[in-house]
């Protein structure tokens, strides 16, 4: 459920350590820090293993791609697979450009906690035809069910698809999650802050013990349920980015739990 994860995340502020993209830089920060989190932002090799190892969470975003930033990627995911810190894999941009989808399918082989993405990137990482455009899905989340339940089961990991309704698996299991409004598409960085929010759900059920999968849905509920009540006061998408991470600060976690459907 959202609200005892959701108390535990304030009440131990965890440490999230994120190698992301220049974009989302500030952007997953600000988010990490709103909903109650603790942000760092490394990418050296060298630091990202030595943070990743004692972290309360890792989040790895494909979005900015060269060579050094995938060996930082590769680093602080290998030392989290190591400690046992829980990780999630934001595979941004794969199928399209060859590096990215290259680097991501490696990084799928260390065990990620959760993988996030839209439709297209996972249909992509899991070898499929996803057809993205770049960061945008030009398919819908249920287009991307089978590979996704594919992908959890291959790879032991928890598999969540955002869109209009976003959809999480660990390949036996299912859970739909609403909310959110039409302004989170017209907000850049807002997936990759997703990605963010629900690393740090992920080291909160550390303390909680809950699953992956409750974990994830929880960080999706809460990041919809905070959207939603933004984009009721927003004007537009410059005004929303304030009120959202202001709904993130002051949202209730057992309003955001009605949100999730098992199925």
């Amino acid at each position: 459920m959202s609200a005892p994860l959701l108390d535990s995340l304030r009440e131990r502020t965890p440490l999230v350590h994120c190698v992301t993209n220049l974009v989302a830089t500030t952007f997953s920060a600000n988010a990490l820090l709103a909903v109650g989190a603790s942000p760092a932002m490394v990418e050296d090799a060298e630091e990202a293993a030595e943070l990743a190892a004692v972290a309360g969470a890792l989040v790895v975003n494909t979005g900015t791609m060269s060579r050094f930033r995938a060996e930082g990627m590769h680093a602080a995911a290998s030392a989290a697979r190591d400690a046992g810190t829980p990780w999630l894999l934001d595979p941004v941009g794969v199928g399209p450009l060859s590096l990215r989808t290259h680097v991501a399918s490696e990084l799928l082989g260390l065990g990620p906690t959760v993988v996030r993405g839209n439709a297209s990137e996972i249909l992509a990482l899991a070898g499929r035809e996803g057809g993205g455009r770049g960061v945008d899905a030009t398919v819908g989340v249920e287009d991307a069910a089978d590979a996704a339940d594919e992908l959890a089961r291959t790879h032991g990991t928890v598999v969540a698809v955002s869109g209009v309704v976003d959809r999480l698996t660990d390949g036996t299991r299912v859970h739909r999650v609403g909310g959110g409004h039409p302004l989170m598409g017209r907000v850049t960085a807002m997936g990759c802050a997703l990605g963010a929010v629900t690393a740090a759900f992920l080291a909160a059920a550390r303390a909680t013990g809950d699953d992956p999968l409750t974990a994830a849905a929880a960080a999706h509920a809460v990041v919809g349920a905070s959207g939603a009540a933004a984009g009721a006061a927003a004007r537009g998408p410059g005004s929303f980015v304030p009120a959202w991470l202001d709904e993130l600060a002051l949202v209730d976690g057992a309003a955001a739990a009605a949100l999730v459907d098992p199925a």
